[in-house]
Formats: structure tokens, C-alpha cells, sequence
């Protein structure tokens, strides 16, 4: 009978470890608030939003790769080729529409050329995606003489740099916005699904008739589009494009996902983790610079809190077998 359910501890133990690092991100900033006043200031919340909007962004992106059992290292050199484009293109000499799309659609290609490369030559992501890292960040250098481009316009640097209500970014506003449409693309719609069957078991999706080719060479292409918007977002908020813009960011964006839940093997993990990721690594880094704490020191804990969240996700892989 339907009312008479048996409890299953298994079950609740995986439904308390998917929040653990919610309850984590949560103890940490209980903790940051006790150490530092100013921390749990309502501007600094806002302040650690759009700290973490970036990353996040790329998190996004990098998620939906990760879902499928890939990853990619050449995002960090995608935000700083197309923030390049989008500088020399907000010059004033074309509508501001121009640098927006040359610059997203740019990442989307370099994305779709990762995703064919993986799926459809069979080349390991590593190693595609590291080849794509060098050769994206040379393009950067090529574009932009291997200096930094100013002289955007105004129009251009309110994209990212204005406020709504004289308080909250536009830049969160962005990212909490991508955040929920991927969730929902993730949640609600058959791609979603397919995206978590072909992380979960690429045999057995390809033979229920998904085109496993196509869905990895897709979340490739949706990873490389959220790279371009980041680098457009990135161009707006500094007033600059630089060939060394994003180096590093690849890691962090990893580095959120995993924080966040996301199983580097594939298709397991919530549509926010990568969310609570990002704002994880946010929260650390603005509690630790308002208590004056050496830089070096976050790179240590983010190291620790990437080791216990792959821990967990392999523990608890270990128990359910």
C-alpha cells in the first residue's frame, strides 16, 4: 500500500549529502559574520554576488559539460580572446550590439570545435581542450598586438557596470538569470534529461536512440557561448580587453562545480550546484580579504574544500554500491 512507506536510511543519507555543501557555504558564513562584522553587511552580500558572477557564469557552463563526463580547459582563454573582440568592436564605431554578439557567438564556435573534436574524432578532452587553451589565448595576443585594449564606451561599460535601484549590479542580475534558464533547461525540458543520460551511461542512452554525439558536442558549444558572455560581461565591468584576462579561470570554474556537487564522472548533481559553488569560493575569498588575511591562504583552503567534496561524492558512490 501506498501510505505505508518503508524508510530507507540509504536514500536519506544521499538526499542529506546533495545539501552538504549548502550547509557548509552556510556554516562559513555564520562563521565569517561572527569573525567580521562588516562581512554581514547587505552591500557586501551584494558585493559577493558579483564577485562570484564570473566564475559562476563559467561554472554554468563548465556544468553542463561535466554532467556529460567531460570537462574543459580552454574557458579561461575563451573570456580573454572574446573580451579582446568585444573591446575592439565598443569602440564607438558600431552599435553596441556588434561587440555583444561577435564576442558571444565567437566562444560558441571555439566551443563547437571542442565539442566536434570530443565527440566526433574521438580525441580525449584533455587534450583537445588543452590544445584549444593555447591556441585561443594566441589568437588573444594576435588580435590585440598583445596589449590591452581601452577606449570602450559608455554605453558599452553600463552593460555589466550598471546598477538596478542604485544597488544590486546588472552583473548579478545576468547571473542569477543564466543560472535559472539553465536550471530549467536541465529540470524541465527531454535535452536536459539526455544531457544527464549520456554523463550517466553513453551506451545505454545511445542505444534508447539519443544522439550522444550531438548532446556532448552541444554542451561544448553551450560551455563556449557562456565563455563569450562571460569575456563580454568581463570587457564591460574593467572598461578593457586584455590577452591575459582568464588565466586560471578554468580551474575555478572547475573548482566550483565539483564544490557544488557535481560528479566529475557524469550525469549526477543539482542545477544549482555550480552555483553554491561559485558563491563558496566567493565567500571565502571576500571574508578572508576583509579580515586581512594573506591571499596565499585561500588558495590552501580552496584546495581543502575541493579534496572533501570530491570525497563525498566518491564516499557516497561507494556506499549506494
Amino acid at each position: 500500500m501506498t501510505h505505508h512507506q518503508v524508510f530507507n536510511p540509504v536514500k536519506h543519507i544521499a538526499a542529506v549529502r546533495e545539501f552538504m555543501m549548502l550547509f557548509i557555504l552556510a556554516l562559513i558564513i555564520v562563521i565569517l559574520s561572527v569573525l567580521s562584522p562588516a562581512f554581514a553587511d547587505v552591500k557586501n552580500f551584494v558585493n559577493i554576488f558579483k564577485q562570484a558572477a564570473i566564475n559562476g557564469i563559467l561554472a554554468t557552463g563548465m556544468m553542463c559539460v561535466i554532467l556529460t563526463g567531460g570537462f574543459d580547459l580552454s574557458v579561461g582563454s575563451i573570456v580573454g580572446f572574446t573580451g579582446v573582440i568585444a573591446a575592439l568592436f565598443a569602440q564607438g564605431q558600431f552599435p553596441i550590439v556588434v561587440p555583444i554578439l561577435l564576442s558571444v557567438l565567437s566562444g560558441l564556435i571555439i566551443g563547437l570545435v571542442n565539442g566536434v573534436c570530443v565527440s566526433w574524432l574521438t580525441i580525449p578532452a584533455f587534450v583537445v581542450t588543452l590544445g584549444t587553451q593555447s591556441i585561443v589565448r594566441g589568437l588573444a595576443y594576435l588580435a590585440s598586438g598583445g596589449m590591452p585594449i581601452f577606449g570602450v564606451t559608455k554605453a558599452y561599460e553600463k552593460i555589466a557596470g550598471g546598477l538596478i535601484l542604485d544597488f544590486i549590479p546588472f552583473l548579478v542580475i545576468y547571473y542569477i538569470l543564466i543560472v535559472l534558464f539553465f536550471g530549467f533547461i536541465l529540470t524541465k525540458t527531454v535535452y536536459g534529461r539526455r544531457i544527464y543520460m549520456t554523463g550517466g551511461n553513453a551506451v545505454a542512452a545511445e542505444v534508447s536512440g539519443i544522439n550522444v554525439n550531438l548532446i556532448k558536442t552541444s554542451v561544448y558549444g553551450i560551455c563556449g557561448l557562456l565563455s563569450g558572455v562571460a569575456g563580454c560581461l568581463l570587457t564591460s565591468r574593467t572598461i578593457s580587453g586584455s590577452p591575459v584576462t582568464g588565466q586560471g579561470y578554468e580551474l575555478d570554474a572547475i573548482a566550483a562545480v565539483v564544490i557544488g556537487g557535481i560528479s566529475l564522472e557524469g550525469g549526477s548533481g543539482k542545477w544549482y550546484g555550480s552555483m553554491i559553488g561559485a558563491l563558496m569560493l566567493a565567500v571565502i575569498s571576500n571574508g578572508l580579504d576583509i579580515m586581512r588575511v594573506p591571499s596565499y591562504y585561500q588558495l590552501l583552503f580552496k584546495g581543502v574544500i575541493i579534496v572533501a567534496a570530491v570525497f563525498l561524492d566518491v564516499h557516497g558512490k561507494l556506499k549506494r554500491k
